[in-house]
């Protein structure tokens, strides 16, 4: 029974009326959206239960194996592709047959991390001609890797876009004005734009504009991955595939659970690597160490109390 459990291990975080359901000092792991959602938090303070979130997990060697932000991204960049060309409904790669040739399609990839690799990757695999662009100086190298071109203004503030974790900086307007204005003319030539892009605790930037989407050609495909942060397409709606002037707009829930057994199972190994810190290996019981980096970046509330800085109530002076 969960109300006697130790640890209960969750894909997403529990509601108020789940978590007053466990024994008080459990241990719950898992996806705790933690952004924005002070009052889910205050609940699980409130049960007297001890909550990580993993999509807190510090950038680190050791946390590799943990990393539930990456492994889920791959599958979402994998999959956006695959629905993508669902949606499409042509050939991807180009193809000489007897009765003609079958252009290439075009696909443009909006945010060159986890996710968007994965999607370059995966439509170059199907023969696709791919380009992509992201506000950091790294992915560049990243993206000409995978064969696919680069777009993007490169200038001074372009070369400083990236925090000493490896996020993107929210980039100054003047910036944003001109890649916006590079990003506008490419569109119009892509039959599939796969948007990427997300700023820890804050809402997606708005990359695509209604008038980007209505420059595009009949048949085109949007998938953006950002819907559920409030979408880097401006007509994207959360749960369904919008369709404005022939341009599909996919904008699907839960990218990586559209390929449950593989997220399930990188998933569960994440955790795995995850409870293996906090169990005294020689006891076989659990021993957290309170002081240990990942237990401290990843640990949300203890003892009835919200616990990590970035989430505390902010007291008046």
């Amino acid at each position: 029974m969960v109300r006697d459990a130790d640890v209960i291990l969750k894909v997403r975080r529990p509601t108020a009326g789940e978590a007053e359901r466990y024994k008080k000092g459990a241990l719950v792991i898992g996806m705790m959206d933690p952004f924005g959602n002070e009052p889910a938090l205050a609940a699980l303070a409130k049960a007297g239960v001890t909550a990580f979130a993993m999509e807190l997990l510090p950038r680190i060697t050791r946390a590799q194996g943990m990393d539930v932000l990456s492994s889920q991204a791959n599958l979402a960049g994998y999959r956006a592709v695959i629905d993508a060309a669902y949606e499409y409904g042509r050939a991807l790669p180009m193809m000489m047959t007897a009765a003609g040739t079958v252009p290439g399609a075009r696909v443009f990839v909006m945010g060159a991390g986890v996710a968007g690799l994965q999607a370059v990757a995966t439509a170059r695999r199907l023969g696709a001609i791919v380009t992509a662009t992201d506000v950091r100086p790294a992915a560049k190298e990243q993206v000409e890797s995978l064969g696919a071109k680069f777009i993007a203004v490169e200038d001074a503030e372009f070369k400083q876009a990236e925090t000493a974790a490896g996020y993107a900086k929210e980039m100054s307007r003047e910036y944003q004005a001109r890649q916006t204005a590079l990003v506008a003319e490419h569109i119009k030539k892509q039959d599939i734009v796969i948007t990427t892009a997300l700023i820890p605790g804050r809402p997606a930037p708005r990359l695509i504009s209604a008038q980007m989407v209505r420059s595009m050609r009949p048949g085109s495909v949007i998938v953006d991955l950002a819907v559920e942060r409030g979408g880097n397409c401006e007509l994207a709606k959360v749960g369904e595939v919008a369709e404005v002037g022939g341009v599909k707009i996919v904008g699907h829930r839960n990218m990586p659970g559209r390929l449950a057994a593989t997220a399930s199972s990188l998933y569960a190994k994440n955790l795995y690597a995850f409870l293996e810190i906090l169990v005294d290996k020689s006891s076989k019981s659990l021993a957290v160490d309170w002081d240990d980096e990942i237990v401290k970046a990843t640990a949300l509330t203890r003892d009835g109390a919200i616990v990590h800085p970035s989430f505390q109530p902010k007291t008046a002076a």
